[in-house]
């Protein structure tokens, strides 16, 4: 029985319920942590001795690979356009220019950056300027890039009972040699666990907001990069994933540094496909920086 419910709850996490404490969303943002159960219940099996016992552990077993470790074992080298750098880089960073150089020997061709505080900006700005000449910030967030950017402006996905200031979000375009391409900064805010389970009203509220700006972007190609506080099997960011769509790698946990338990940094896309995603060594920062290829 044991062995059929983990499975149930690895295929349809979306039938637990957000009602008491957003359980459901909770469950999704750590999904392939319920692999943890497989081991115990063959370990059981095994002690018994039941062939019915090993067979039921099996079931789960095989949706786990099925959701996860296949996606993210399957290797294309599939052709890209452009490498983008993802990075939360933490207000409380103790070395920016260092974390810049970090982030530069990815070679990427965009990057973006959340929690940029103004002591610390016009470090990154000195340490990217060379390779970098365009770049934009509203708030807290900023766009470096190769290419040239055009119609930048803030984007507004400020939750209602967040006071004023609070600017978290940008659109650009970037002119790439491919094409015109939107892109999107998000620092969408934080959620918390606690005795009451998932708080994340705030989260969720500016998911919308986004999702909204996204449904009306005009361009064709879209990349939006930031630190989305959730997965992409959190139902709390339909909103945003109606729009857009990541790689299939559901692993590259970018949260917290210090054990990863899950990817809250995104890179995701629409007409566009994000080929490779991986994660970035260490910074100062208490999130990994997200490499990833994008086929335009």
């Amino acid at each position: 029985m044991a062995a059929v419910l983990v499975a149930a709850l690895l295929v349809f996490p979306g039938a637990v319920p957000n009602a008491v404490g957003r359980v459901g969303s909770l469950l999704e943002t750590f999904l392939p942590w319920l692999g943890l159960a497989v081991p115990v219940l063959l370990a059981l099996a095994a002690r018994r001795r039941s062939a019915v016992a090993l067979g039921a552990a099996l079931v789960p077993l095989a949706a786990w690979c099925v959701l996860f470790a296949v996606p993210s074992l399957t290797h294309t080298d599939r052709p890209y356009d452009l490498t983008a750098v993802q990075h939360n880089v933490d207000d409380a960073n103790p070395d920016p220019s260092g974390t810049a150089r970090a982030l530069l020997r990815a070679r990427p061709d965009v990057i973006a950056l959340e929690e940029l505080t103004p002591a610390a900006l016009p470090e990154y700005a000195r340490a990217l300027a060379a390779e970098y000449p365009h770049h934009a910030t509203a708030g807290t967030v900023g766009l470096w890039s190769r290419h040239p950017l055009s119609d930048v402006r803030p984007l507004d996905i400020k939750p209602e009972g967040i006071p004023a200031g609070w600017q978290r979000g940008l659109r650009a375009t970037a002119r790439t040699p491919h094409g015109e391409v939107a892109v999107y900064v998000a620092h969408l805010p934080s959620v918390r666990i606690g005795a009451g389970g998932l708080r994340s009203a705030w989260r969720d509220e500016s998911a919308g907001l986004l999702g909204a700006a996204l449904d009306a972007e005009p361009l064709d190609r879209v990349i939006l990069l930031g630190d989305l506080n959730g997965t992409l099997d959190d139902r709390g960011l339909r909103p945003v994933t109606a729009h857009v769509t990541g790689p299939r790698s559901r692993f590259a946990f970018s949260w917290p540094e210090t054990f990863p338990l899950a990817r809250i940094d995104h890179v995701l896309t629409r007409e566009a496909t994000v080929t490779d995603v991986w994660t970035l060594p260490a910074t100062g920062s208490d999130h990994l920086p997200i490499g990833s290829r994008i086929r335009l």
